[in-house]
């Protein structure tokens, strides 16, 4: 899943949501570098990660990307599911998502001592650009979409993403929806569970 779905999978935990984020830029022992919390939140991010690639209705979504876009299925898959979850937000959570993105970027800027290097210059233009509110229009994807496709190192032709989704919306809303619900309720079991066996170490 991609930054605003594992930010809202972190249910208001703020340390669980530094872990979160970081969680594809850390690596080797982790709890030598950040404290017990924080550790639940990356554990948390690789869990989500491994259920929503391995889940049958994500592989069947990406089966209507792949004869055009490949390999960078999961990738725009993953995007997809952002600007749903951005889109219909009022579905999940009382407060705008505004004043949710703020919330976020005022819980990552406190932690700023521990974040990976790596980690920190995308921070900084998810700041800049509002990624998190941008995730949920059209514009903003094709800006995301626009600046990945630069970046990959063959012919992705990621920038033509958005003009898939227009054609086949109803089809992928239709997969996040059944999904997500899914994904909500591993990710609340999941941490759970990690939080558990953390406390006992």
């Amino acid at each position: 899943m991609n930054f605003l779905a594992h930010a809202y999978l972190s249910f208001d935990q703020p340390k669980v949501l530094v872990g979160n984020f970081i969680g594809d830029f850390v690596r080797g022992n982790l709890e030598q570098q950040f404290e017990k919390e924080i550790v639940t939140g990356i554990l948390l991010h690789r869990e989500i990660d491994s259920f929503t690639d391995s889940h049958p209705l994500v592989k069947e979504a990406q089966t209507l990307l792949k004869p055009v876009f490949k390999r960078y299925a999961t990738v725009i898959t993953d995007m997809y599911f952002d600007y749903f979850l951005a889109k219909n937000w009022h579905e999940y959570d009382e407060r705008s998502i505004e004043n949710f993105a703020q919330w976020v970027y005022g819980v990552i800027s406190a932690h700023k001592e521990i974040l990976p290097e790596k980690f920190q210059y995308p921070f900084k233009y998810m700041q800049k650009e509002n990624w998190l509110v941008a995730y949920g229009t059209m514009e903003g994807l094709q800006r995301s979409f626009t600046g990945l496709s630069y970046r990959t190192a063959f012919d992705s032709k990621m920038e033509k993403a958005p003009e898939f989704l227009k054609l086949h919306q109803d089809k992928f809303e239709n997969y996040f929806n059944l999904f997500f619900q899914e994904l909500i309720f591993f990710s609340k079991t999941r941490l759970d569970q990690i939080s558990q066996k953390n406390g006992k170490l």
